[in-house]
C-alpha cells in the first residue's frame, strides 16, 4: 500500500511526511523545494491483542507495540508541488502526476491558514480561499488521465469495435495499466458511463485514486474557516507541531506518543523559556483544541476509512500466539476489509496460500474456511499441507 502526499507547493506536504515517517526531507517556504519524490514509511494504530490476552508482552517484527497499541507500516511519497494547469505541464505536472501513479490513495494538504496563493507562493494569511484548492486537484489528476486516453483514443476506438473479440475492458485496462488500475475496474467504468474518455477518466480516479484533505496549519488560520474545511470533510492538523513533538520525544525531551492530545514533559527543569513557551502555544492553540495535531488522525483516515483496511495478526501456534520461533503476536498485515482466509495466506507466504487447508480463529478455538471473512484485529493460524 503507498499514500500519496499531495498538494501545490509550500503548503506543509514535506513537513507533513517528516512528521508522519521522521525520515529526512528539505523543507522551505519556496514553491518547488521538493524535486525528487521522498519515500519513508509511517505507521497506523491499532490494538495490540496481547493485553486482551492477558499476555506480559509481546514480540513485534514489523510493528512496534507501544503500551497495547501496535503502529503498523504503511508506505508514504511525497512528490513535487501541483500547479494549475499541471496536466498541461505547467511546473513540474507531468514529473508530480508521474509519481504519483501507483498511489492507493492520496492526501491532499491544504494551508487552512490562507498564507499561499494558488501556486503556493507566500502571501498574507487570511488573502487567499483554501477551499479552492479542494476539487482543484482532483480536477487536476481527471483532465492528466482524460489527456492520456485522448492521446491514442482513435487508435483505442478502433480496438474496442474490431472483430478480434478484444474487450474494452481490456483494451483500456493494458492502456491504464501504468495508473494501477485493474481490469474489473475499467469495467465496471464502463457499465457505468459508456464509452466516454472524460467519464471514464473521472470514474477511475474516484475509484483509484480516493482523496483525503488534510487541512494544515490550523493553528494560523481563522476558526471560521477551520470550520467551513472540516465542514467539507477535510481533517484539521498542524504538521509542524506534530513534527516538533517527534523530535522532542526521540530527545528523550517528552513522553508522547503520535496521534496523543496531550504529552508529558520528562524533566521540566532543562527546558528553557523559549521551549517551554512553544510546548504551550502546541497544547493551547493544537492539542486541546483539536484533541491532537491531526496528522496521524489523517494518515489513519486515509488507510482505514478511504481504503477500507483493516489489521491482522497471523501466527502459528494459536493457544500461545507465537511463531515457529516463540515470538508472540510478531507480524501485523494491513489488509482489505472483505479479505478471506485464504488471501490472508497469500499475504504471509504464497506457498500457505496455495496449500491453504483450514484456520483457526485464536480467539475461539474454532476452525474457519477458505472463505471465511476476516475482521479488524483478528488473530489467525493459518495450517496449510506440504
Amino acid at each position: 500500500m503507498q499514500v500519496g502526499i499531495v498538494g501545490k507547493p509550500n503548503v506543509g506536504k514535506s513537513t507533513f511526511f517528516r512528521a508522519c515517517t521522521m525520515a529526512p526531507a528539505e523543507i522551505a517556504d519556496y514553491p518547488f523545494t521538493t524535486i525528487q519524490p521522498n519515500r519513508g514509511v509511517g505507521f497506523v494504530r491499532a490494538p495490540c491483542p496481547h493485553l486482551e490476552f492477558k499476555l506480559a508482552a509481546c514480540d513485534p517484527n514489523n510493528s512496534p507495540c507501544l503500551d497495547g497499541t501496535r503502529f503498523v507500516p504503511t508506505e508514504l511519497i511525497d512528490v513535487a508541488g501541483l500547479v494549475p494547469k499541471a496536466h498541461e505541464g505547467r511546473g513540474l505536472g507531468n514529473k508530480f502526476l508521474d509519481d504519483l501513479r501507483q498511489a492507493d490513495v492520496l492526501v491532499h494538504i491544504v494551508d487552512a491558514s490562507g498564507g499561499t496563493d494558488a501556486e503556493g507562493n507566500p502571501v498574507a494569511p487570511g488573502s487567499y480561499d483554501p477551499t479552492r484548492d479542494i476539487a482543484w486537484l482532483e480536477e487536476e489528476v481527471v483532465l492528466w488521465v482524460h489527456g492520456i486516453l485522448l492521446r491514442d483514443w482513435d487508435h483505442l476506438m478502433r480496438r474496442m469495435t474490431s472483430a478480434t473479440g478484444a474487450k474494452p475492458e481490456q483494451v483500456l485496462g493494458d492502456k491504464l495499466t501504468f495508473f494501477g488500475v485493474k481490469e474489473k475496474q475499467v469495467k465496471a467504468a464502463l457499465e457505468h458511463t459508456g464509452i466516454d474518455a472524460m467519464a471514464i477518466a473521472q470514474f477511475l480516479v474516484k475509484q483509484t485514486k480516493p482523496i483525503l484533505v488534510a487541512a494544515n496549519k490550523v493553528d494560523k488560520a481563522a476558526a471560521p474557516t477551520v470550520e467551513t474545511l472540516v465542514g467539507m470533510g477535510a481533517v484539521p492538523c498542524a504538521a509542524e507541531s506534530e513534527l516538533a513533538l517527534r523530535k522532542a520525544k526521540e530527545a528523550g525531551v517528552l513522553r508522547y506518543a503520535p496521534g496523543d492530545a496531550d504529552f508529558q514533559v520528562a524533566e521540566p527543569g532543562k527546558l528553557n523559556d523559549r521551549q517551554a513557551k512553544a510546548l504551550e502555544y502546541m497544547r493551547h492553540h493544537v492539542l486541546q483544541p483539536y484533541q491532537g495535531t491531526g496528522v496521524q488522525q489523517a494518515l489513519e483516515k486515509a488507510v482505514f476509512v478511504l481504503l477500507d483496511h483493516i489489521v491482522v495478526f497471523p501466527v502459528e501456534d494459536e493457544t500461545h500466539l507465537t511463531n515457529k520461533d516463540g515470538d508472540v503476536l510478531p507480524d501485523a498485515l494491513l489488509v482489505k476489509r472483505g479479505t478471506t482466509a485464504r488471501e490472508m495466506a497469500y499475504r504471509v507466504h504464497t506457498e500457505l496460500g496455495e496449500h491453504f487447508i483450514r484456520a483457526v480463529d485464536a480467539r475461539t478455538k474454532r476452525v474457519i474456511g477458505a472463505d471465511h471473512v476476516l475482521a479488524h484485529g483478528d488473530v489467525v493460524r493459518i495450517v496449510a499441507g506440504k
